[in-house]
């Protein structure tokens, strides 16, 4: 559960205001450092609201305000948007993008476990695991080039496999013991049975509006199925049971650690 624990007997200006007058600034200063944090976050008509009336994404807000007031040099966002819904959360989510850019000087650490937050928002991405760095880079370099499955499923969806089911025999890439090939499902084009060079059999077909998701089981490895993500194009759905092939550039395999 997370709170942003505005004192709820204060109004929305009294809450942002309250760093200021703890340093004990004059009126005047309070009310005009207030009134350009509430501007900053899009909440400038808002300073004699209550927290009550407004919404989760306009307390997110005011405590963002509460924080940018007092012009700190670092702000820390601690799973800023784990309480919103995810229509709310995107909508935040670019807000917060947004603020970033209006304030290149401010330097803003967001601790996050949500794969979209730390995409989007970053410009430098920092990926935990148990205690230790797993990999440091930008929000492009992890999601391109992981380090290792760990961070490639991380960050999105993606498919592992060996080597030798990717690379054509001889290939001097290959090495079973200490590397997989990972593929991005984007990266994958769905095409008729002899046009891609992996060929299997589709296992399900899910459906996210615009975007299909659609699992398909290799003939040279059975055992877990590929997933591959597309748009959903005018000729219909993809039917599950149906023989297909797979494409891809070599361009889209990234050997990677296991």
């Amino acid at each position: 559960f997370q709170s942003y624990a505005l004192f709820p007997h204060l109004s929305v200006f009294d809450n942002v205001a309250f760093g200021l007058r703890a340093r004990r600034m004059k009126a005047g200063e309070i009310a005009r450092r207030v009134a350009d944090a509430l501007k900053l976050v899009q909440l400038g008509d808002a300073g004699h609201v209550m927290p009550a009336q407004l919404s989760g994404g306009m307390q997110q807000r005011v405590a963002l305000a509460r924080a940018l007031v007092i012009e700190p040099d670092v702000l820390l966002l601690d799973e800023p948007l784990s309480a919103l819904d995810a229509n709310l959360r995107a909508s935040v989510r670019s807000e917060l993008k947004a603020l970033h850019e209006r304030l290149p000087n401010l330097t803003i650490v967001c601790v996050t476990h949500d794969q979209d937050d730390a995409l989007v928002l970053s410009d430098r991405t920092l990926l935990m695991r148990d205690g230790r760095i797993a990999q440091l880079g930008t929000p492009r370099e992890l999601y391109d080039a992981p380090a290792d499955g760990f961070v490639a499923r991380y960050l999105g969806a993606a498919n592992l496999l060996p080597p030798r089911v990717v690379f054509p025999v001889g290939d001097a890439r290959h090495d079973e013991r200490e590397r997989v090939a990972c593929l991005r499902p984007e990266r994958l084009a769905l095409v008729p049975l002899g046009e891609g060079q992996l060929h299997g059999t589709i296992a399900s077909v899910e459906w996210y509006g615009a975007v299909l998701s659609i699992a398909v089981t290799l003939d040279a490895i059975p055992d877990e199925p590929v997933l591959v993500t597309m748009q959903r194009g005018p000729s219909g759905m993809p039917v599950k049971g149906s023989r297909v092939s797979l494409r891809y550039e070599a361009d889209d395999v990234v050997l990677i650690r296991p």
